[in-house]
């Protein structure tokens, strides 16, 4: 808890990002999803039913999802209730079920069945933001928009020093300032794995983190 109480006092640290980053990307020299899709319509249910659930138990709901719902016809023809208990254990079943079912039908009655390839067109789609949109043209599409903010993201921001705000979108303003365009996405993916292994929400790793000693919130 002494870490997150120290996130409202932790200086400005912009200045050390350089070093960070570099010992960052030597730790996760090739940072991929975990989010197992095969397609754009894929990684964007499979991101939209990542909202506040992790990503194993995604792939475990998505590896019989996807064998049963293989267009985006499929999900936009689901039955809701059914598709509700098919998603039951990723949490918030319901609002995800009618973002997924409803995005596809809005895929296919504006976008010709296909998932859209710009940011301003995934925004319009139920239950996207801009942490969705941003995995599905990165990872979808290989075009690189800004930076992904997650629940990671946000929280090693934060602790960081790289971003005093507390709303994604303005956190993503500042990320996007500090490293060039096309090391955005992996910026994200290294935030959240980092997040993942070393700097947990409630215990964080700092005896073993390698950046400890350029991070103003470590504990050590």
């Amino acid at each position: 808890m002494a870490c997150e109480v120290c996130n409202n006092m932790v200086s400005d640290n912009r200045s050390n990002f350089p070093a960070i980053w570099e010992i960052l990307q030597n730790e996760y020299p090739n940072p991929q999803p975990a989010l197992h899709f095969n397609n754009p319509l894929e990684l964007l249910v499979a991101t939209i039913l990542s909202a506040q659930c992790t990503d194993a138990q995604v792939n475990m709901v998505t590896e019989k999802l996807f064998k049963k719902y293989r267009s985006v016809e499929d999900f936009a023809n689901a039955d809701q209730e059914t598709l509700e208990k098919e998603i039951y254990s990723t949490g918030f079943y319901r609002n995800k079920a009618k973002h997924v079912r409803e995005s596809a039908q809005l895929i296919i009655t504006e976008f010709g069945s296909e998932v859209p390839n710009t940011m301003e067109d995934l925004l319009k789609l139920p239950g996207v933001a801009r942490k969705t949109a941003n995995i599905v043209l990165a990872r979808g599409f290989g075009v690189v928009d800004g930076v992904a903010v997650d629940t990671h993201v946000k929280r090693l921001s934060g602790r960081l020093g790289f971003s005093k705000n507390k709303d994604p979108v303005k956190i993503e303003q500042d990320l996007m300032q500090l490293t060039r365009r096309e090391e955005w996405d992996d910026l994200s993916m290294t935030l959240i794995l980092h997040g993942r292994n070393v700097c947990d929400a409630r215990k964080p790793k700092c005896d073993i983190c390698k950046i400890s000693e350029l991070c103003p919130s470590s504990l050590v």
